[in-house]
């Protein structure tokens, strides 16, 4: 029998380019995410929201603007998972930027189990503030592993150091990775699927995936919302019009990974109300979509 769900938000942008991803927990629940988990045919546990941040220009710290907005957001989170692991729940984080995922791995990783990174993302998210734009969801990853030049206020975030090593990570759907960001992938071991790959056969992509992360005890998965084609489903926080997956595509991916055997965790960030044409509409596809990742009669 499948575990209980807990459902955890983070609706803070604080760390993103600009305000909207804030709404995204409420705008979720708002459209029926809840029911239409629990008729997947699961138990589904709320476990609320941690504090609302929206972002605000910061001038004081340009090259990591609103650095203790994130901090607050991934400390307040990872309390919120840590607590539904012990419960033995698996755990659904609906952000809120990039940053949220500094949360959900604080909290994962106060055990002793050893765990896998599933990244889904068509960016790397390997700057710091010395290369980076001073958005810090462009620099998650990297205070994960502790690359170089990481901000002790982050990269300490977790109780041990990294919080996740790059060896236990896997860029996923990738299509953007800088030369800065190239030397970290190489220097610390991190895997690297691309969005070619996948685009050539989802399924089997998502299986190397799952069988990369079957030797540690638990695989989590983060996705940014802007892996999706921007011109086909406008919802993400970041409007660079590239080539991304389609729904389906994602979809397939995550319903494979979403089923392993080690699977116990998935975030889904980025999420901006204020691009969709039609947010109810918008909302509807996702939370129907969303739903068909965790169908068990789908399995």
């Amino acid at each position: 029998m499948s575990r209980t769900l807990s459902v955890i938000g983070a609706p803070s942008s604080a760390g993103a380019y600009a305000a909207g991803q804030e709404r995204a927990p409420d705008a979720w629940r708002q459209h029926g995410v809840l029911a239409r988990l629990e008729a997947s045919g699961r138990g589904v546990r709320d476990r609320g929201d941690t504090q609302r941040r929206r972002w605000t220009p910061d001038p004081g710290r340009p090259d990591a603007m609103n650095i203790a907005g994130v901090g607050a957001t991934a400390r307040e989170l990872a309390d919120r998972v840590a607590e539904a692991v012990a419960d033995g729940d698996d755990v659904l984080v609906l952000g809120g930027d990039c940053t949220t995922q500094l949360g959900a791995m604080a909290g994962a990783t106060r055990r002793e189990a050893s765990v896998a990174l599933l990244y889904v993302d068509l960016d790397a998210d390997l700057k710091v503030p010395a290369t980076g734009e001073g958005a810090i969801d462009w620099m998650g990853v990297a205070h994960l592993v502790d690359a170089t030049g990481a901000v002790d206020e982050l990269a300490g975030l977790g109780a041990r150091r990294p919080i996740v090593p790059g060896s236990d990570v896997r860029l996923f759907a990738q299509d953007n990775i800088t030369a800065s960001e190239a030397d970290l992938v190489n220097r610390h071991g991190i895997a690297v699927t691309t969005l070619d790959e996948v685009h050539q056969n989802p399924g089997y992509a998502a299986d190397q995936a799952v069988a990369w992360a079957s030797g540690h005890d638990e695989l989590w998965v983060h996705v940014d919302i802007d892996v999706l084609r921007w011109v086909d489903f406008p919802i993400a926080e970041n409007s660079r019009r590239r080539d991304g997956l389609a729904l389906d595509e994602l979809g397939t991916v995550l319903r494979r990974v979403v089923g392993a055997a080690n699977w116990r965790g998935l975030t889904i960030c980025e999420v901006n109300p204020d691009h969709a044409p039609d947010e109810a509409e918008s909302f509807a596809r996702l939370v129907a979509w969303l739903g068909g990742v965790f169908d068990t009669d789908a399995r």
